[in-house]
């Protein structure tokens, strides 16, 4: 699949980059040789592998599941421009 100069300016706006119009050529090539590495990538044949999370086998590292407060409640208020008797003080917002 081969990237138009349009489409390609089109990428880069969606992208937020700006692309000068004279690099817009390279940047259609670069992108077309994206996609036709990626169509290669689609040709392999993958019936029967396990994804996996890494190239060594290995089990991930389990945390008990267990609800606590952080115990830093000090720390987080110490950032707060006002706090009164452990929690964050707002302006009230009701009329």
């Amino acid at each position: 699949m081969a990237i138009d100069i349009d489409t390609a300016r089109k990428v880069a706006r969606l992208a937020r980059i700006r692309v000068e119009d004279a690099d817009l050529p390279k940047l259609a090539e670069q992108l077309s040789g994206i996609l036709g590495f990626m169509e290669q990538l689609n040709e392999v044949d993958v019936t029967g592998v396990e994804p996996m999370v890494s190239v060594t086998p290995m089990r991930l590292k389990r945390r008990a599941d267990v609800v606590t407060d952080g115990n830093i409640q000090a720390q987080v208020l110490k950032n707060a421009p006002d706090a009164r008797e452990g929690f964050f003080a707002v302006p009230k917002v009701v009329e």
